[in-house]
């Protein structure tokens, strides 16, 4: 978590890190050490917005600010959504959408906003972590056989919406409400989820129990 908001976060002009877990709870994770160090002993603790903050300073001009206590509990991980889209274009389109969409819920964050490059639990080179998905990577369409190219004629981009909650409903309602709000755009083809044999997590989400219109799964 430290590394991630030392080399994502902070470096990235204006901007801070505050603590909005909607529910009190004991399991806080100390972020002086993480990140607060940052500052090579010059940073310190501020009070400001009823907070408790560490104050970096930086050569932008301004301190960057992060709550010094982080609250932290088990979630869900790993929500998805594929949108099968007619160009690149439309794919960015109609992903930032659904980020949108998203951002608007309680309880739920996208993990890369619009995500270019899906992939898959197994893969050739296990020390580089998950790669490609092949089998849905439309300039692949010469090099797959018939059996391997899973992308549907005339799809030319399939970006993935990626999404954690603080629990299954909050997935859920984060699948159902992107759904519906861009299933009318242009350019968008069709719409799935990474299933991956069942094999990657606990939980499954199966599309047609989120309660949306049946129209929609003709």
């Amino acid at each position: 978590l430290g590394r991630r908001m030392r080399q994502g976060i902070l470096v990235v002009p204006t901007t801070a890190v505050f603590d909005a877990y909607p529910n009190k709870i004991e399991t806080k994770f100390n972020m002086m050490n993480n990140v607060g160090h940052c500052g090579d002993g010059y940073e310190e603790i501020i009070e400001k917005f009823d907070r408790n903050l560490i104050s970096v300073p930086i050569m932008m001009g301004y301190d960057f600010l992060i709550e010094k206590e982080l609250s932290y509990a088990k979630g869900v991980m790993g929500g998805n959504l594929w949108l099968f889209c007619d160009s690149v274009n439309s794919g960015i389109k109609i992903g930032r959408e659904a980020v949108k969409i998203i951002a608007e819920i309680d309880n739920v964050c996208t993990t890369f906003d619009v995500c270019s490059a899906g992939s898959k639990p197994d893969t050739n080179f296990p020390d580089i972590g998950p790669s490609t998905n092949h089998s849905f990577c439309p300039t692949l369409k010469d090099k797959l056989s018939l059996e391997d190219f899973k992308v549907p004629e005339s799809v030319k981009s399939i970006p993935e919406i990626v999404f954690n909650g603080i629990d299954i409903d909050s997935i859920k309602e984060a699948m159902s409400k992107s759904i519906q709000g861009i299933i009318d755009m242009e350019g968008l083809i069709k719409i799935s989820s990474g299933n991956y044999g069942g094999k990657l997590g606990k939980f499954k989400i199966y599309l047609r129990e989120l309660g949306l219109k049946e129209s929609y799964f003709s």
